[in-house]
């Protein structure tokens, strides 16, 4: 690991930066949104927004690179971002904002592909898998410093927006700077829709809920802060430990993952997530048992993605992978889309306690539908390494990410 970091540090900086940007603008807008007296069902569009830019820029940027190369890219859309985040503050008014999270998340989007393709490229096959665990591990970091951040000024001033206008303006330095050659650029084949759904239905209905939880965490958390009556230290602690959570049980879960059934977990945790989402409702806890149940959430929702991947493919030979985890992002970013707009919808309806509603309903779906599909089939073989993938990964994270973690040839029988 000290290999990897000496040599790609100035990488996973730039990475580090962008995170800390991208986490205190989407806490900041949910805080600022309630003081500038946008309603919960309004703020949801402009949350929604980022991960319709998101889901665009993954399926756009790759063409873009081919055709004008990885630098001019990077740096138009890092121009794009620093300046959106200034202007946030200067128009606030739910249908500007809604435009401009378009834009920053298609931009974050090509983004991370520029930035995940350099660091893919830096590595060897025997550092990649080291390389992917502390760009995942630096995402999450980036984004618990950020909520740390949002203790340094008033939300309802300027300043907070110009911290990470200027983080982010920092952070293209270092990758720009670093001494490596533009990689070569090549798109992943797609799978259909239809072949997907017959490998795995459970990966596909679950990568499309675990889309909603994701983007209801990543999104709304602020938001429903806000109408709940939190400070910002409160609010911004409890998004902070949302990724604590997810950090931290990563790697036990994954370690688990290598040697059981993964359906087992996936319906386990998900049955775990749904209880404490109840037991928060019923119990409306004061901050420390919010605190907690922000953990247990976060704990649930990182690691679940990355077992549905692992799950679908289980049943692919190493060739498909790719293309099948692209399709299970595109999916993902449907389900993140609709996110952000229900939950407006149920805390305009139930208050506050609609935040924890929509994530309780769609855990508890899924754990109902992995129970189901569990008397289908038996479970395959594990001949796929469990990968820690985040979901804000981007289809050429996933696809090194997969390769790192190996794999059979010999692709499990899908009909059972």
């Amino acid at each position: 690991m000290l290999t990897v970091l000496r040599t790609t540090w100035p990488l996973l900086l730039g990475i580090l930066l962008l995170m800390v940007g991208n986490g205190m603008q989407g806490t900041l807008l949910g805080i600022r949104g309630n003081i500038e007296g946008i309603a919960p069902g309004q703020m949801s569009y402009v949350m929604a927004a980022y991960f319709c830019g998101f889901l665009l820029g993954s399926r756009l940027v790759p063409d873009m690179i081919q055709k004008v190369g990885h630098v001019r890219v990077f740096a138009a859309l890092g121009s794009l971002i620093s300046a959106v985040l200034i202007l946030y503050a200067v128009v606030p008014n739910w249908i500007a904002w809604s435009l401009l999270r378009l834009i920053i998340g298609f931009s974050f989007s090509g983004v991370y592909i520029t930035a995940e393709s350099w660091l893919n490229a830096s590595a060897t096959n025997e550092t990649r898998g080291q390389a992917l665990s502390a760009y995942m591990i630096v995402q999450m970091l980036g984004i618990i410093g950020a909520q740390i951040l949002m203790n340094t000024a008033d939300p309802a001033g300027y300043l907070l927006f110009v911290i990470p206008s200027v983080l982010v303006s920092f952070a293209f330095l270092p990758i720009l700077l670093y001494p490596q050659p533009a990689p070569q650029f090549t798109t992943i084949k797609r799978m259909s829709f239809a072949r997907l759904f017959r490998t795995s239905p459970l990966g596909c209905v679950g990568i499309f809920m675990m889309g909603g939880v994701f983007s209801a965490i990543f999104g709304m958390a602020s938001v429903w802060g806000s109408i709940k009556g939190l400070s910002v230290r409160e609010i911004s602690s409890f998004v902070a430990a949302i990724y604590v959570g997810g950090l931290v049980l990563q790697y036990p879960i994954g370690w688990l993952s290598d040697r059981t059934d993964r359906r087992q977990l996936v319906l386990a945790l998900s049955a775990f997530g749904t209880i404490v989402a109840v037991l928060t409702i019923l119990a409306d806890p004061g901050i420390v048992g919010l605190l907690l149940a922000a953990a247990a959430i976060g704990g649930v929702a990182n690691p679940v993605y990355s077992l549905l991947l692992a799950y679908t493919n289980d049943f692919l030979d190493q060739s498909d992978m790719a293309a099948a985890s692209a399709g299970l992002l595109f999916i993902n970013g449907v389900g993140a889309m609709t996110g952000p707009i229900i939950t407006g919808w149920l805390m305009t309806i139930a208050g506050p306690n609609g935040f924890w509603l929509y994530i309780g309903l769609l855990l508890a779906v899924l754990t109902g539908y992995a129970g189901w599909r569990m008397t289908r089939r038996p479970s395959p073989a594990l001949d796929q390494s469990f990968a820690v993938i985040s979901p804000t990964a981007t289809p050429l994270a996933v696809e090194a990410a997969l390769e790192s973690a190996g794999g059979d040839d010999s692709p499990n029988n899908p009909a059972n």
